[in-house]
């Protein structure tokens, strides 16, 4: 299945749509402006221990304190805080060589037995800050590469199971086994398939710089502070799902563009020309037919092609999804092939919206009834099937006698939600309707005030729903090019269909809007 990524950059964010089968799959934002993301490693310090909760509150840095929950620790935290302190002294090495390791802890102890008030600690974020919650932490670090995972104070080799051939499994255990560093695990992922020593060996290399960089950074450090950042969420998203099935990565931003052909001219050269850049004044996302899905796959209600239709909905406990058959019955089927044509149809959608939205947490599927066993085996094989490529750690459980399917999804950042509802292009909301027949004479207005302003003597663009773009061209000569005539200079107009009917923008050669 071919796959595309679009990228859309605005000074605020970047929005990362992935596309498969030319079908929307994936959605990504991330802010220009943000601190804090998945993965990141910080020196913080414990700022409280509540026994209660068996975990402990840390500063790191970050508006609200930091989650840290006896189970994230890990077995081997003492070997974890006694490298800590050697590092932040100046006592030991990066190199886990010589390093010996301090007996685990175990499973069922308590937190106020192994961690002290104020103490620094080695954490890394496991959990973006949702709602009202601080991040949440784990001491387990982990480094992550495209092809391996580097887990110091560890000497278990680990291959993902999506690798299914045994010879392989073998072959890559043995190869990774001879070249990871002394004290050091290693995860295998699939991307790791095929591939040879020399691209292996030059990763691992690459991570254990990463770790001297830690350690160099821990000497002297004072908490709260940062030592390792996670790459931004689009060389994140390329290194965990660059594959040879990718045939376009499409992006609207110079800089963005040539740090992308940088990144994947380290990791995988040979896909370096599958990048292009994207110079045209039309919204990206609505160029590639973006815009529409997202219109048409969120909100509460999501349509299938059939007519068939899910109704999602968001309690505070947990996700439910309703199937509806919609006007989909075949009068040469009986009615329990009705709904398995139905629900078959609607697991697929469903394993789309879970990615999509990037629901997290327990999510309760409410099919249509079927009342054989084999068609009930059949959904629950097919949702699995569809789940196959989600990245996210997910359970599937067998349908219920009441018809119900329980999922849990690993959650690790808030589910994504777009208002796809749009205020009333006539009025604003307010019931009070504005005359349509005066919006060339403001256009007018407000660019002949631009123009006269000394301020704003270079480019001007416009900005404008796509059906008054089509007004401002339409015609000999058409209102564009009056206004050429008119000012002796050329305006380019563009069109963006996020934009209500009467909206409109001007920017000017920054691509700052211009604000009256």
């Amino acid at each position: 299945m071919e796959k595309e990524l679009i990228i859309n950059s605005t000074p605020t964010e970047v929005e990362i749509a992935l596309l498969e089968g030319k079908k929307l799959t994936e959605l990504h934002k991330q802010k220009t402006n943000s601190k804090f993301s998945v993965g990141d490693i910080f020196l913080g310090k414990i700022r409280k221990l509540i026994p209660g909760l068996n975990a402990a509150f840390v500063d790191i840095g970050y508006d609200k304190d930091a989650f840290l929950h006896y189970t994230d620790l890990g077995p081997k935290l003492r070997s974890l805080i006694k490298f800590t302190a050697g590092s932040v002294s100046g006592n030991i090495p990066y190199s886990l060589n010589n390093f010996r390791f301090e007996p685990e802890i175990i499973k069922t102890g308590k937190i106020d037995q192994v961690l002290d008030k104020k103490q620094p600690i080695l954490v890394q974020i496991l959990k973006e800050p949702i709602s009202t919650k601080g991040p949440r932490l784990s001491c387990e670090i982990t480094i992550p590469g495209r092809y391996t995972v580097l887990t110091p104070f560890s000497n278990v080799v680990a291959v993902s199971k999506k690798i299914s051939n045994p010879e392989e499994r073998k072959r890559l255990h043995r190869l990774v086994e001879s070249i990871r560093p002394k004290n050091f695990g290693v995860i295998v992922r699939t991307a790791a398939e095929a591939k040879g020593t020399a691209e292996l060996h030059e990763e691992m290399m690459n991570l254990t710089n990463k770790w001297k960089q830690i350690h160099g950074q821990l000497h002297k450090s004072q908490p709260p502070t940062k030592l390792l950042s996670e790459l931004d969420k689009t060389s994140s998203i390329l290194r965990d799902i660059l594959t040879d099935n990718f045939n376009k990565i499409i992006v609207n931003d110079k800089e963005l563009y040539r740090n992308i052909k940088g990144y994947l001219s380290k990791i995988a050269p040979d896909m370096v020309k599958i990048v292009s850049y994207y110079s045209s004044n039309k919204n990206i996302f609505d160029n590639f037919g973006v815009t529409r899905q997202i219109k048409a796959s969120f909100g509460k209600t999501a349509t299938m092609p059939s007519g068939a239709y899910l109704v999602v909905e968001q309690t505070e406990a947990m996700y439910v999804i309703d199937v509806n058959s919609g006007q989909k019955i075949s009068k040469h089927a009986d009615q329990e092939s009705n709904a398995l044509s139905v629900n078959l149809e609607s697991a697929k959608e469903i394993a789309r919206q879970l990615r999509l939205r990037d629901i997290g947490g327990i999510i309760i599927i409410d099919f249509i009834d079927v009342k054989k066993q084999e068609n009930k085996r059949l959904i629950h094989q097919k949702m699995k099937e569809y789940m196959k490529n989600d990245r996210a750690q997910h359970t599937i459980l067998p349908l219920s006698k009441f018809g119900l399917m329980q999922i849990t999804r690993q959650r690790v950042r808030p589910a994504i939600k777009i208002d796809t509802s749009e205020t009333c292009p006539s009025c604003n909301g307010k019931g009070k309707v504005s005359p349509s027949l005066l919006l060339t004479e403001k256009l007018d207005r407000d660019l002949e005030l631009i123009l006269n302003n000394q301020s704003y003597s270079g480019k001007v663009r416009l900005e404008v729903h796509p059906y008054v773009y089509a007004y401002l061209k339409r015609g000999f000569p058409s209102p564009q090019m009056k206004w050429f005539m008119n000012y002796k200079k050329w305006i380019p107009i563009s069109s963006d269909s996020n934009y209500q009917y009467m909206e409109y923008k001007f920017f000017n050669g920054m691509e700052d809007e211009i604000r009256f």
